[in-house]
């Protein structure tokens, strides 16, 4: 048992504000609630048929959970009273505290409450369906179920929008946080999937306050059978340094967040629709769906159609098995062409054996299957003739153990009556071509990292940038391969410093971005005439490193949520033009390190295409993970940037580093 089970599955209810203890009662009327429901109220008798209370002390007994309608102030001291009472929980509903400026008001509640779970405050309510008990102070679109997916988002309105869907979703849940004063995204998500009646959870996130904890959460989710899937919305925004990196750029907005949801098992989308979906998904199927897929259409228009859209979603229709072909062809004969998007044509439209034969023998090659078919409008036309295909896809799903989805092209062409009904049959029916497309993506997200858990983010301060000779010898000292070289106050300091050979590279220090200062010079067979820098700081000399074959991009930082990233992209002087990067979340292995480097748009140039020499991205793994150890054993590290690093055949060399410490 949770602190938030009375809050959630209460046994009687107390609500406080005339006008939103009269809806509330409404609500939970209309959902058959079988509790009792105490109005609270100082001068009221009854409100909405109901005996009136004047205060929460004259209650029966202490509420499981309470709707509070009454202004900021009044909340605060009836949170008091309610926590010492020993209720169980409450809505905060009103408004006007942090996100208002209000800090030291919210300050107080959070005191008042205590022991006590608050959900807010600012927080529209939860509606539980499976049991009739709604804290809820308006109209919802959600009717009873005996099982179905929860919904919980950070934004009330995104939420009662989600709630209005008519895509077949049975929903068992609707909870808002509101500004998660008491009661956090992770604690309040765990206490919903612990309910055995929830089948999977949908989340609309504007920011995560534990990410350890969340990444819990996730795991808890994937251990009960349970997927998850989240909007996280803030994505465009910059990130909370303006620091002078390539990383920032590249790895700023929604980089991290979309990083440490994938490396937790977390599906995500960018839509509600999106979002609906891919519950859809897990609520008949389970979390991760196979990646083989098929897809099915009586048209060559919708077969291309499928093709040309999965394409963004990197989904590929692997090629048709010759044991499946000739099984197909025993059916449609040699008009059809046999492949993957398949055109069955409309031979066997209505034929009920034959199309279940081709739905089967397709959908046995693969783990899933698109049925591409849009229903007729009922109100003018007929569908009694797509009948036998809708059958057939049931029949198929049923005689294969795979998975049968039928796809509408356009939303509103199979309607709600349809998909529930065939999600009676164990078919999860989905709406829209592209979003289902979405859906099926999102379902194919990994289990996540077991036992994984980021680091404790730190707090923001204030930091200095050390000189590329301070922050090589730093990176050096870890293990990291440098360039031979000698520094000095004047480049007649450097000249004269025997040890290296020509060619040389000369830099000036003091600068974030030297080429652009033009503090950087190449390939120089001698130092003799070299003309100061102006604005240099001092001067760093090298070897020039030979025999790269790439040019990459490696930069670490401090995240306020996640803890550490990683970014590894195309690096040089066109990083942020070329904007091909992946990012991690540490704390990270070689070999995901590596696979995520498989995920660059120009991996191909780093793995010999066409004949190139193939770059040692083993040594550019190895050299992430050392400095990702570097950052983790010492706190006073920022950022640590190296661009570029010159990827050899063998080998891998840091030929330039920018690193801020506190």
């Amino acid at each position: 048992m949770t602190r938030l089970d009375r809050l959630l599955r209460p046994r009687h209810i107390a609500v406080l504000g005339a006008g939103w203890a009269l809806n509330v009662i409404e609500q939970c009327r209309k959902m058959g609630f079988q509790g009792p429901v105490w109005p609270v109220h100082p001068t009221k008798d009854q409100i909405g048929g109901l005996k009136a209370y004047a205060s929460v002390a004259d209650l029966p007994e202490p509420p499981d959970a309470t709707f509070i309608g009454v202004n900021r102030f009044a909340t605060v001291d009836v949170v008091a009273e309610l926590a010492a009472m020993g209720a169980g929980g409450a809505i905060c509903f009103a408004s006007g505290w942090t996100e208002a400026g209000e800090a030291g008001l919210q300050d107080k509640l959070v005191a008042a409450a205590g022991e006590m779970p608050i959900l807010g405050p600012n927080c529209y309510g939860v509606i539980n369906y499976l049991d009739g008990a709604l804290l809820w102070p308006d109209q919802h679109g959600g009717v009873r179920v005996r099982t179905g997916v929860a919904l919980v988002s950070q934004s009330s309105n995104i939420v009662i929008n989600m709630g209005m869907q008519q895509r077949g979703l049975p929903v068992a849940y609707v909870a808002c946080l509101g500004n998660a004063a008491v009661v956090g995204l992770a604690e309040l998500t765990g206490a919903l999937l612990d309910d055995p009646r929830v089948t999977a959870v949908g989340l609309y996130i504007e920011g995560i306050d534990d990410a350890p904890a969340f990444a819990a959460l996730a795991e808890k989710a994937r251990a009960m059978g349970k997927g998850v899937v989240a909007i996280k919305s803030g994505k465009t925004e910059l990130s909370r340094t303006a620091a002078a990196s390539h990383t920032a750029s590249l790895a700023g907005g929604g980089a991290a967040s979309s990083a440490f949801l994938r490396q937790i098992g977390v599906a995500e989308v960018n839509t509600p629709s999106e979002l609906i979906e891919t519950l859809k998904v897990f609520h008949v199927h389970g979390p991760q769906i196979g990646t083989r897929i098929c897809s099915l259409s009586c048209s060559g228009g919708e077969a291309g159609l499928v093709a040309d859209l999965a394409a963004p979603y990197g989904i590929d229709f692997p090629p048709v098995p010759q044991a499946t072909h000739d099984r197909l062809f025993a059916v449609l004969g040699e008009i059809p062409t046999i492949s993957n998007p398949l055109d069955y044509h409309t031979f066997i439209w209505g034929d009920g054996p034959k199309t279940t034969e081709v739905f089967s023998a397709m959908l046995e090659a693969y783990d899933a299957g698109l049925y591409i078919i849009d229903s007729p409008r009922p109100d003018r036309c007929d569908p009694s003739g797509y009948d036998p295909a809708f059958a057939a896809i049931i029949a198929a799903q049923k005689a294969t153990g795979k998975i049968a989805f039928p796809v509408a092209s356009m939303a509103e062409n199979l309607g709600e009556a349809r998909v529930q009904a065939m999600m009676e049959d164990g078919v999860c029916a989905l709406l829209g071509v592209e979003t289902a497309l979405a859906a099926v993506k999102a379902a194919q997200t990994g289990p996540g990292l077991a036992g994984w858990r980021p680091v404790a983010a730190l707090p923001a301060r204030a930091t200095r940038m050390l000189s590329e000779a301070e922050g090589k010898a730093l990176i050096a000292a870890a293990g990291v391969a440098v360039p031979k070289a000698v520094t000095g106050a004047t480049i007649a300091d450097v000249a004269g410093k025997a040890g290296l050979s020509p060619p040389y590279v000369l830099k000036g220090l003091g600068f974030a971005h030297k080429t652009e200062a033009g503090a950087v010079r190449l390939g120089l067979p001698s130092l003799e005439g070299q003309a100061e820098m102006p604005g240099a700081t001092g001067y760093l000399v090298e070897e020039m490193v030979t025999g790269a074959v790439a040019e990459v991009l490696l930069g670490l930082r401090r995240d306020p949520v996640y803890g550490v990233t990683l970014t590894l992209g195309m690096g040089g002087v066109t990083a942020e033009v070329l904007a091909d990067t992946v990012t991690l979340v540490l704390p990270v292995t070689e070999a995901q390190v590596l696979e995520a480097a498989r995920g660059l748009r120009l991996w191909p140039l780093l793995d010999g295409y066409r004949g190139r020499p193939k770059a040692d991205m083993a040594a550019v793994a190895a050299m992430a993970v050392r400095l990702g150890a570097l950052m983790l054993d010492d706190d006073s590290l920022e950022e640590i940037e190296i661009n570029p690093v010159m990827v050899r055949e063998s080998g891998a060399v840091a030929v330039d580093a920018l690193v801020r410490r506190a």
